[in-house]
């Protein structure tokens, strides 16, 4: 492991990196992943958008799981890992940042230009009006329209979803938008929803005018993020991978660190501290 990250330290160094990064990367901040060795097996199926604007009782158990999931998504601090990676793109050796996540700890972590894939679960926005509003004024409104909801949380997905018993679940109230009356929804990319073309296109064009696509903990099992991997491959733009268990982004790979990221990118901007800030290439 110790001859894969001095590779990857020099690959980093060259500059011209982007970031890929998944569930893995926000684990030491308390947020269990889907598939690595914090995730858990998750009981309830995913949220549909379809079944979410058509099924008024799926939305309200959304809501509620939603709710009490928030209360670990809103209060997660980013750790060494988003810091490193957010000091990496300071020093110009990291330019654009690709997220499948949600939790907006990128950015909380100082880091910029990142394209949010899924969205973010701290933005409320309105499917009639489109007005966009921020998570904790919803969660102040649902605490109150809720007084007697004291439901405690059997475990924490990585999108927010909280894993409740049913019996937890019922008389919970669901608010609308305050401007019109119209249904809320947290700003995340549900199944059954597209990922906005534009957000896609602009992942795609920070890949392509990459020098190495770096993959930080995501197993790649879905195309929504091995698809960026695979463009790389095409252009001949060299993938390294940094995540804590196979990855199906190995075959592409010419590197690959099976390795704590929040012990990784930190070595790397420690080796790379005295080394003068490049220009980032993307």
């Amino acid at each position: 492991m110790v001859e894969q990250v001095a590779q990857l330290t020099e690959w980093v160094g060259e500059g011209g990196v982007v970031v890929l990064s998944g569930a893995g990367l926000s684990t030491d901040s308390g947020i269990p992943d889907y598939r690595g060795p914090s995730g858990s097996a998750r009981r309830s199926t995913p949220m549909t958008f379809q079944a979410f604007t058509r099924d008024p009782v799926a939305r309200r158990r959304y809501w509620a799981r939603s709710h009490l999931g928030w209360r670990t998504i809103g209060e997660a601090r980013p750790n060494d890992g988003h810091r490193a990676v957010a000091e990496l793109q300071r020093r110009g050796v990291i330019g654009g940042i690709v997220t499948q996540n949600v939790d907006g700890l990128h950015q909380a972590a100082g880091a910029a230009e990142v394209v949010e894939l899924h969205g973010n679960l701290a933005r409320i926005t309105c499917l009639d009006c489109g007005d966009l509003t921020p998570r904790e004024q919803l969660a102040a409104r649902l605490d109150a329209a809720n007084p007697r909801f004291t439901a405690a949380a059997v475990a924490i997905n990585a999108d927010g979803d909280a894993e409740l018993d049913d019996t937890d679940l019922d008389g919970f109230t669901v608010v609308d938008c305050e401007g019109c009356g119209g249904m809320l929804k947290p700003d995340v990319v549900y199944f059954g929803e597209t990922v906005p073309p534009a957000r896609v296109a602009r992942s795609f064009e920070l890949v392509c005018g990459a020098r190495t696509l770096l993959v930080l903990g995501s197993s790649l099992t879905v195309m929504s993020g091995r698809r960026f991997v695979l463009r790389a491959v095409k252009e001949g733009i060299r993938v390294a991978i940094v995540n804590r268990g196979v990855t199906r982004g190995e075959p592409y790979a010419g590197l690959t660190v099976d390795a704590p990221l929040g012990i990784v990118l930190p070595n790397i901007v420690d080796a790379l501290a005295t080394v003068s800030p490049v220009n980032a290439g993307v």
